[in-house]
């Protein structure tokens, strides 16, 4: 879970799911690296971008980086997918 993701076309569409039961806990697949992890804010990097999830008491339940899976547990608020910024080919003064 090392490749870091930051061109929007690298993103793979409908490559991840998330399932949240109960709103204890979250199962994420598709994932590519866990960028940060605190007991309130997490930031989880999937194949359609980075997923910041937001809530109180949470532990890592399951950790599965050869296919790629990651269980959360706590209280969830909410879910938000980070919008991906497409890079620029070509600086603002130069020509095509």
């Amino acid at each position: 879970m090392e490749k870091k993701q930051s061109d929007i076309g690298e993103y793979t569409s409908g490559a991840h799911s998330v399932w949240i039961e109960g709103r204890k806990q979250i199962r994420i697949t598709g994932v590519i690296d866990i960028e940060s992890f605190h007991e309130d804010e997490t930031t989880v990097l999937t194949q359609a971008g980075a997923l910041t999830i937001w809530g109180e008491n949470m532990k890592l339940g399951k950790l599965d980086p050869d296919n790629g899976q990651v269980i959360l547990e706590g209280d969830f608020i909410s879910l938000e997918y980070e919008q991906p910024t497409q890079e620029r080919k070509f600086g603002f003064f130069r020509r095509k």
